[in-house]
């Protein structure tokens, strides 16, 4: 008896007593095959639990079934980073139920084209991308839009032939923060922006100063600080912020964990959030809901991030239509900070 792992469409079908083609029809659910003899058939892939070869379902089919997931730039987020990683949970699910499989690329050299995305993309046959955002973001992501390869991006923006992409509104999430600050009487506002040269950093900056000036308050240059969207970064960012008095009554942070190492700084500076300074994050990722005091934070829709981009993805693979860019609300958190 053949080892089950070796067994061709070639194969079930001398055991099946059909040609390999009809063998090709049962498998891909053609028409012209008689009841009997596709029962017959599937009784013999389910006996000896032949899966066909990757690359034998391909050719055959011409489709793949796969998608390939870019984390873009030559700065870019690491797979356990809190926000993103709760975002491709949310289109792995989603994906995963249209049938599709996942293969992630690296932005490092590849064996058969020397690190070109579309190049890769040819050579596993993938039906379409999602593309993370990232800082310094390579030609060949450009590149690879361009080509008409199926592509969503998710925090960076995507103009191709067949391209979309899905955000947060950040402009408006800037606004929500300055207006309700206003709201509760302060007048007095820091920002811990970033230094990252992306539209998500750009668009909350723009939000935050034309509020600020809508609203008439004062934009002072000392309060304005950058980090990378880590800790570490909102950490220094909030001494220099602090370097010398008066100091603002609240500070909006663009990330979480920028607002976390905010937090840490006040403290080290013995003041109290919120009494002394009130913090705001970005993001609303579980680690808000531990800290002390429990972090206040706009909250993006991350599981709406990642269901738009998986159905946009799956529409764009199965339909050359132009798909608009999606703009997704978000939504203030009030806790202890």
């Amino acid at each position: 008896m053949r080892d089950k792992m070796n067994l061709t469409i070639k194969n079930i079908a001398e055991l099946a007593g059909v040609s390999p083609s009809t063998v090709s029809k049962v498998m891909n659910k053609y028409s012209g095959v008689s009841d009997k003899t596709r029962k017959k058939v599937l009784d013999v892939i389910k006996e000896k639990e032949y899966h066909p070869m990757f690359t034998a379902r391909t050719l055959a089919t011409k489709k793949s079934k796969l998608i390939g997931l870019i984390y873009a730039g030559k700065i870019n987020v690491d797979f356990n980073h809190p926000f993103f990683n709760e975002v491709v949970t949310a289109f792995k699910k989603i994906i995963g139920k249209l049938g599709y499989d996942i293969i992630v690329f690296s932005n490092e050299g590849f064996e058969h084209d020397g690190g070109s995305y579309l190049a890769r993309c040819k050579y596993y046959h993938v039906e379409g991308c999602v593309i993370i955002a990232g800082d310094e973001v390579e030609e060949g992501i450009q590149e690879l839009v361009n080509s008409g390869i199926p592509c969503v991006g998710i925090d960076i923006e995507l103009n191709g032939p067949r391209a979309s992409y899905v955000m947060t509104d950040n402009e408006s999430l800037s606004k929500k923060v300055v207006q309700q600050l206003y709201l509760s009487g302060i007048r007095d506002i820091g920002y811990i922006g970033s230094t990252r040269d992306s539209v998500v950093a750009k668009n909350r900056k723009i939000g935050f100063i034309k509020t600020m000036n809508q609203l008439g308050m004062d934009i002072k240059e000392n309060w304005m600080q950058y980090g990378d969207f880590y800790e570490e970064s909102g950490y220094l960012a909030m001494n220099k912020i602090m370097k010398k008095k008066p100091y603002p009554k609240a500070v909006f942070a663009i990330s979480d964990l920028m607002a976390f190492g905010a937090l840490r700084a006040i403290e080290e500076k013995g003041l109290n959030v919120p009494e002394d300074i009130r913090i705001i994050g970005c993001d609303d990722i579980h680690a808000c809901r531990y800290s002390s005091p429990k972090l206040s934070t706009m909250r993006q829709q991350k599981d709406m991030l990642g269901k738009f981009a998986a159905n946009i993805l799956n529409d764009l693979i199965n339909d050359t239509k132009k798909i608009k860019p999606i703009l997704i609300d978000s939504e203030l958190i009030i806790r202890e900070s």
